[in-house]
């Protein structure tokens, strides 16, 4: 079988995946802060399919690689071993946001599977496995904390699409409702009987929730910190991708 040097293409998924990844959790966090359980489930289920994609070819390369080991010297260990967790992690993702199901337990996952990447990046680094050590410690650190990351927020978002009507962080919540003012447009209609089939107290109830929705300070740290770090494995992603990209290309089989 002739040689096939699938590197440059690997990296590319990755700043796929990376993109992707950091698109939905850019629109998730828009649509959490608006408490709109709707749109929220929507990006995931938007979300689904292009990273279930990208995890599908991501986990066949990798099984490939695994037995036909195409790469040589030391890459077939470094590269396809954390590139088989990398696409299974994804398509374990995929499949929970396109079935409505815990993101949590795809978090878990992909917890354990950054904390053994961040693991082989700092041997890679330590032993000199490749020719860029550093450049591929940081691309590995960055994947890894992202994957750590992942699971705090997936708790967030569970917990948020199990209480979709206001009462999410109710700590916050009433908080903003104890400080409004009281009305007494609502203190009148208190004192009134109630009829039975309207649904002018429903929608009150889903106004006010919507308008003393707060989002807590670690909640919104939590989420921006895991973009951020999503942001800074594309980037790392790109920037492996650039250096290795021109030699793939000179040198086809």
């Amino acid at each position: 079988m002739a040689f096939i040097d699938f590197l440059a293409f690997q990296e590319v998924t990755l700043l796929i995946a990376a993109v992707m990844i950091g698109y939905v959790g850019v629109v998730a966090f828009f649509a959490l802060r608006r408490n709109d359980a709707t749109g929220l489930k929507g990006v995931l289920r938007g979300g689904a399919i292009p990273l279930g994609s990208v995890g599908a070819i991501a986990t066949t390369l990798a099984l490939w690689g695994e037995v036909a080991w195409p790469l040589p010297g030391s890459y077939n260990i470094l590269f396809t071993d954390i590139y088989l967790l990398f696409g299974v992690t994804l398509v374990i993702l995929a499949v929970s946001m396109a079935t409505s199901s815990r993101l949590q337990f795809a978090g878990l996952f992909a917890l354990v599977a950054g904390g053994v990447t961040i693991a082989y990046g700092w041997s890679g680094y330590h032993l000199a496995m490749t020719k860029e050590p550093l450049e591929t410690f940081l691309m590995y650190g960055a994947f890894g904390l992202s994957g750590i990351l992942s699971f705090p927020a997936t708790l967030v978002v569970d917990h948020y699409l199990t209480h979709p009507n206001g009462t999410a962080f109710a700590s916050s919540a009433g908080i903003a409702s104890a400080r409004r003012r009281p009305s007494l447009l609502g203190a009148t209609r208190a004192a009134q009987p109630i009829v039975g089939g309207s649904s002018g107290g429903s929608s009150e109830a889903t106004s006010d929730a919507r308008s003393t929705f707060r989002v807590p300070i670690y909640i919104n740290a939590t989420l921006i910190v895991f973009v951020a770090f999503v942001a800074l494995a594309g980037i790392a992603a790109l920037l492996y991708l650039d250096s290795t990209l021109p030699a793939h290309l000179a040198s086809a089989p």
